[in-house]
């Protein structure tokens, strides 16, 4: 059996348990909405964008198979949701049209993919690649979430199931090219796709 014929189980494996996380996005949800209610004012806002973003922080490193440092992705997930769904929704009234909520979430997507981006190890060159996908994949969430008929109207501070499962389907590709799984327990030590040699 070939080295990449033997990864790929492994790849799947690993793609399935970071796609199945997209449960943390209702917890995450449920927990903002919890502390903040509708996000329908700038502290609803950064308080529900930062309790949904710890929750789904930790959500996510649980996930990850340790190639996320949990003391570094939390925080980050929380300050970036918190501050970008600050920007996104006031940048467009707090309204839930399918078009303001994609915008909110391309805003959310640039505060939080900045600031995941830098929670990611330091062995990963690419992390701006990372960066750069959440505005277009936090766009698509809520775009997904609200075409699938879930009440947007609600001021949620996160995307429903839908967009969840798009979220976590298409962010677990990138996040193992950016950082494959080789079994490492500790996430300092993840380091990025490494060319075979001919």
């Amino acid at each position: 059996m070939t080295r990449s014929g033997a990864s790929q189980p492994v790849f799947l494996r690993t793609w399935l348990v970071w796609t199945a996380g997209f449960f943390a996005f209702p917890l995450a949800g449920v927990a903002g909405t919890a502390a903040a209610g509708r996000v329908d004012g700038p502290m609803a806002a950064l308080l529900g964008g930062l309790v949904a973003g710890l929750v789904l922080g930790a959500g996510q490193a649980l996930v990850s198979r340790r190639r996320l440092d949990p003391r570094r992705w939390i925080p980050a997930t929380g300050i970036g949701m918190g501050a970008g769904l600050l920007l996104g929704a006031s940048a467009v009234g707090y309204g839930t049209s399918l078009g303001e909520l994609a915008l909110m979430g391309a805003i959310t997507g640039v505060v939080l993919g900045v600031a995941q981006a830098l929670a990611l190890p330091r062995q990963v060159h690419l992390r701006w690649a990372w960066a750069a996908a959440m505005p277009v994949l936090w766009a698509l969430g809520w775009t997904v979430t609200t075409l699938g008929g879930i009440s947007v109207d609600n001021q949620f501070t996160i995307f429903g199931a839908y967009g969840a499962v798009t979220f976590s389907a298409l962010s677990g590709l990138l996040l193992h090219y950016l950082l494959p799984y080789r079994g490492t327990t500790d996430p300092t030590e993840a380091v990025a796709p490494v060319v075979a040699k001919a």
